[in-house]
């Protein structure tokens, strides 16, 4: 089958009035094209996640630009042959990535991005450099980069209290953090330097578009993402992960081998006590649905 379907991700933060208005708006505009996926609206700015026909999605990018709020957004791309999302939903949120901290106020400062091939090139050189996952544990369970700090946490929200048990010689040091796609990224830097850590980065784009400028080298399994794909490979491809229709959780290749999964039955976290699917779908809505 043709991978005919664009999938897009972008966010930007930008100060935001009147969401009713366009809340209704986005929903009206994503209907009338047939786009499918999740807009979040707030003041602090806007967080999308649609998937559709290169000739939607094109159209919905020049509609979106004319506002002077998102003239300069930039989106990132992957392919499918089917549509991963089941409805259009707009949704206005406190945050458009929930970290719970009013006084890391992402429209008023900036963190510093470091460029997908930038990053590699230190990696390749070998710098001392610490490596910072900002994922939860589920996300990193599917891939992170070589030598990569693990939070172990269950979602953003703990992601401060994570940052307040670090050493604090990391103080010193410079920290490239990463995520999906960058939004949670840009508030965890924020939070870090208004902690004292003083060389703070961010990989520009995130975890996706590290992989469509450089292939994906030093990363070690695949990404999970929040759409029915359920993760990409450094190819930007769907990988054939599964979601477990008991405890909710995402299945990785590795566990879709194990025989605790049985579909419809068990999965490996489930069959081992791994919270409720309550915990999974609160994870998400933190996220980005």
């Amino acid at each position: 089958m043709t991978k005919h379907i664009v999938n897009v991700s972008t966010y930007k933060f930008v100060a935001l009035d009147q969401l009713e208005k366009r809340k209704e708006y986005f929903l009206m505009l994503c209907k009338h094209m047939y786009l499918l996926g999740t807009i979040l609206l707030s003041q602090e700015g806007i967080n999308i996640m649609i998937a559709g026909t290169r000739d939607q999605i094109d159209l919905f990018s020049r509609e979106l630009r004319k506002d002077p709020c998102f003239t300069d957004i930039v989106f990132k791309e992957s392919f499918s042959e089917t549509v991963p999302f089941k409805r259009m939903r707009v949704r206005i949120k406190p945050e458009i990535i929930t970290m719970g901290i009013p006084s890391v106020d992402r429209v008023q400062q900036t963190g510093k991005h470091i460029k997908p091939s930038e990053f590699k090139t230190w990696l390749d050189e070998g710098r001392d450099v610490v490596v910072l996952d900002t994922r939860n544990d589920y996300e990193v369970d599917f891939g992170t980069f070589e030598n990569a700090i693990d939070p172990k946490i269950d979602n953003f929200q703990e992601f401060p209290e994570f940052v307040d048990g670090l050493d604090p010689s990391l103080k010193e040091k410079p920290i490239v953090m990463f995520c999906t796609g960058g939004v949670r990224c840009e508030k965890a830097s924020i939070m870090m330097e208004q902690k004292g850590f003083k060389h703070v980065y961010q990989i520009d784009g995130g975890i996706l578009k590290y992989f469509e400028e450089t292939g994906g080298e030093h990363w070690q399994g695949d990404c999970f993402v929040f759409d029915e794909r359920i993760a990409l490979n450094k190819r930007l491809e769907p990988t054939g992960a599964a979601q477990c229709h008991v405890c909710g959780f995402p299945v990785n290749l590795n566990e879709l081998d194990s025989p605790d999964y049985i579909p419809n039955i068990s999965c490996p976290k489930c069959i081992h006590g791994k919270p409720h699917k309550r915990r999974y779908d609160r994870c998400q809505q933190t996220h980005n649905q």
